[in-house]
């Protein structure tokens, strides 16, 4: 009987995407056409806790930019909804499909069509995972510096919807300064090019920065022209280890202040490192409450990090210890790259803050989280970008305990008040979402929420892109 109700709410489903799947199919080859339930359920969210997903009608896998535009006008002609995806490595419920939406996954699109070592350019489609562009552009003595945590999956295209960061943005910057053109595919599946290949350039209103971070609410891009920089000397990396976080933001602020540029300049807390040993066996120092990882990938990285080292101990370093080579280098990065996976399995899920402020402000905020976990009984992890006070407090909860889970949420919230309490904003490279749309209100204001939905009603009169996000 049970069977029986499922295959009839299957068939229902069937029906009711016919007309859609049929026109999809009119400009796509059937194997890019996914409408098995069960197949497009599997595409339904990104990786957030508390957002809401819906249930796709179709999931599409282009490959082509004229498939896009065909998506894209049938959309449009059907008013259906379309949810653009790249990996959903995403941490804000930006990529959760709607119900009924057209989920576009741009994973096929995974070419690099050009790299260009007297330009320093790249050309890349928006399937392009981040490792893999890294990989290829250092063949020709040049790099790509964005490099979030999960670099090895996630994707070009979800970077530059996200603006996302990495953690060299210290010293080389996030996505958005290495954007110089797109190519994207509007609402109605007109093509527009965006910016330029050259190095200058200040034609007309900014375009390029303006999708840049837009979540996919604004068009699909389906093509990006990035800056390189040349490949830099390998780097070294330190450790330092502080009795607290207050001391270890000292030391942040010690060395921005000294004018001091590390290639890399990260904090993990007691927490964090507990969770990273129990998952990995690191055997990085517990005794600590705040580890310091500094890195240089200058002519003289040692010199550059005695230095550090020697800011370190002022600000009340109880240890410092350089890396001897690269591979011990890479085994303390990697330490920190797992972070938040580790700190998820400490009770199985996560819900990931992802709140920036002034470096000047950096141990307040560290302090008033340590404050709001003992509160809520709860355990909250914090890593952060030190180097540009991008923070990553990471409430530990049990999704199956509904008062843990009311708690978590409850924390989640005071952090990002915390955030704006001290002059920082609600996200430094997560995005918005779903997850934060009530906080972009509040950190926006009335005035500017009104220009954003101006913006977006330009470019998405009929508002099918990814619906529900943002605003």
């Amino acid at each position: 009987m049970i069977m029986s109700r499922i295959e009839a709410r299957r068939d229902e489903d069937t029906v009711a995407a016919g007309p859609l799947v049929d026109r999809l199919l009119g400009g796509l080859p059937a194997e890019a056409v996914l409408t098995d339930p069960d197949v497009t359920a599997s595409y339904a969210n990104d990786m957030a806790s508390f957002c809401p997903a819906g249930s796709p009608a179709v999931v599409v896998l282009p490959r082509t930019v004229e498939q896009v535009q065909h998506v894209m006008r049938t959309a449009t002609e059907l008013r259906v909804p379309v949810v653009p995806q790249g990996a959903r490595t995403g941490l804000s419920g930006a990529a959760n499909a709607t119900d009924g939406c057209i989920v576009l996954s741009l994973t096929k699109m995974d070419r690099i069509l050009e790299i260009d070592p007297v330009d320093r350019i790249a050309v890349v489609e928006p399937g392009v995972i981040n490792a893999a562009l890294s990989r290829a552009v250092a063949e020709h003595g040049l790099a790509y510096p964005p490099d979030p945590s999960s670099w090895e999956m996630c994707t070009i295209g979800g970077n530059i919807g996200t603006a996302s960061g990495g953690l060299c943005c210290v010293k080389y910057g996030v996505t958005a300064e290495y954007v110089l053109g797109l190519d994207v595919v509007l609402a109605d599946g007109r093509l527009l090019t965006t910016g330029r290949r050259t190095v200058k350039g200040v034609a007309g209103y900014d375009l390029t920065r303006l999708f840049v971070g837009s979540e996919g609410s604004l068009g699909i891009v389906v093509r990006a022209v990035l800056a390189l920089r040349p490949k830099p000397p390998e780097q070294l990396v330190l450790a330092a280890e502080f009795a607290s976080g207050a001391a270890a933001s000292d030391a942040v602020c010690r060395i921005m202040a000294g004018g001091h540029v590390p290639s890399l300049l990260e904090l993990m807390d007691r927490t964090t490192v507990k969770a990273v040993n129990d998952m990995a066996r690191m055997g990085l120092p517990e005794s600590t409450e705040a580890l310091l990882l500094a890195a240089f990938d200058t002519a003289d990285p040692a010199a550059d990090l005695a230095a550090l080292g020697a800011l370190c101990e002022e600000a009340g370093a109880t240890q410092v210890v350089p890396a001897e080579d690269a591979a011990e280098s890479e085994m303390l990065l990697q330490a920190r790259r797992m972070s938040l996976v580790a700190l998820e399995a400490v009770k199985g899920t996560t819900m990931i803050d992802d709140v920036c402020v002034p470096r000047s402000r950096l141990g307040e905020l560290i302090e008033g989280v340590e404050r709001i976990s003992e509160k809520h009984g709860l355990t909250i992890g914090v890593v952060a970008h030190a180097g540009d006070g991008n923070t990553h407090p990471t409430v530990c909860f049990d999704a199956s305990d509904p008062d843990e889970s009311r708690r978590a949420r409850e924390s989640f919230d005071e952090i990002m008040a915390l955030g704006l309490e001290l002059g920082g904003t609600i996200t430094g490279e997560h995005g918005v979402g779903v997850l934060k749309k009530e906080w972009l209100a509040r950190e926006a204001g009335p005035v500017s929420m009104e220009m954003q939905r101006a913006v977006k009603r330009a470019f998405d009169p009929l508002g099918i892109l990814n619906p529900g996000k943002l605003f």
